[in-house]
């Protein structure tokens, strides 16, 4: 299936992304440990000489062009397209720190890289192809239509439920509590961004957007699912081994997305059974591939921090069903985390 000359766009912006935000983070990493063997003090124990190092601050700014280029995809591509490749700064990262950090890649990682390339480009390969939008009123006209009020709705409803019911009981002894509230209101913040992003290519193309009050509300949107997501992710990932949370966040924040944007943009509409399924299996491959990543880093740092022979941090179905408290905090000069950079992917801007 030939690929359109937006989707083209939004796939390379994607692809940008994933290696700037993936690069970013080694580039910090080398940054703070310069920082440190000048000041003496790390940063994890309260040093801010890194603000002082200006290879920090070149990790910053790389980092702030992938999100910008992430967010400018949503213009051009399907969120189907776009979110699924932010596993790919993963690989990134965990490449760039195999030859740059001398951090190991083992064999299971290297099986994971394999998966998600694969997994992306069958994505990338049956891709559907979008309607021209040319107002924010027609981006409108879609979330205000009954399936995706309907989604919306249950998204809300959820939430609340979550916030005011299973959160104050169980929301630090189950790992999904946390992370289920981001992944919702990150499915709903991606379909802002992408309305947001599509308002202002439209404005930048000479189509004023700015004029219309559903541009400023989806702005506000974006703004109030972001704050809740990040407030909620903070405290999954201080309550439970980012190990744990990682992956979970991944395949909720994901899968959410996908299909709010299938209901909301019809990404479907006009696909045969064989390419929608294709979709769903590069998907799952993305999925296991960042899990498999994910699973060799956690087993890395098991060996590496508590000895050959002491047990290794809390698994993903460890984590699901007891909800054990994280054992062993990192701080962010000790370890870069490919997963930590997943989580940056799936942030909203």
């Amino acid at each position: 299936m030939g690929m359109s000359q937006d989707n083209l766009r939004g796939f390379i912006l994607a692809l940008l992304s994933s290696g700037f935000i993936g690069a970013s983070f080694i580039i910090k990493k080398k940054g703070l440990r310069r920082a440190a063997a000048v000041s003496g003090v790390r940063a994890g124990y309260g040093g801010y000489a890194y603000l002082l190092e200006p290879l920090w601050w070149l990790g910053m700014v790389t980092m702030i062009v992938g999100e910008v280029a992430n967010f400018v995809a949503y213009a051009f591509a399907p969120a189907i397209l776009v979110t699924p490749l932010g596993a790919l700064s993963i690989i990134v990262s965990a490449v760039l720190a195999h030859f740059m950090l001398k951090e190991k890649l083992h064999q299971l990682g290297v099986l994971g890289c394999v998966m998600c390339i694969s997994g992306s480009v069958i994505i990338v390969i049956h891709a559907p192809q979008e309607s021209p939008i040319t107002s924010v009123q027609e981006i409108w006209a879609m979330a205000t239509q009954p399936a995706f009020l309907l989604y919306l709705g249950s998204v809300i409803v959820l939430v609340f439920l979550l916030i005011l019911y299973f959160a104050p009981r169980c929301g630090h002894t189950n790992v999904l509590v946390f992370t289920g509230i981001c992944s919702l209101m990150g499915s709903l913040s991606v379909m802002s961004v992408k309305a947001l992003g599509t308002a202002l290519k439209l404005t930048f193309e000479g189509k004023n957007q700015l004029v219309y009050l559903e541009t400023w509300f989806f702005m506000f949107i974006v703004a109030t699912c972001v704050i809740i997501q990040m407030n909620y992710l903070n405290k999954a990932l201080d309550t439970f081994n980012t190990a744990v949370v990682s992956p979970i966040y991944y395949v909720m924040f994901t899968s959410l997305t996908i299909i709010a944007s299938v209901i909301m943009f019809k990404d479907w509409d006009g696909q045969n059974t064989g390419s929608i399924i294709s979709e769903l299996c590069g998907f799952i491959a993305v999925l296991c591939g960042t899990i498999l990543l994910n699973s060799a880093k956690d087993s890395d740092r098991g060996s590496s921090f508590r000895g050959e022979r002491a047990p290794l941090s809390p698994t993903l179905s460890t984590g699901l069903f007891s909800g054990n408290r994280e054992t062993l905090k990192h701080d962010e000069e000790n370890e870069l985390l490919p997963d930590d950079i997943c989580l940056r992917k799936q942030e909203p801007y």
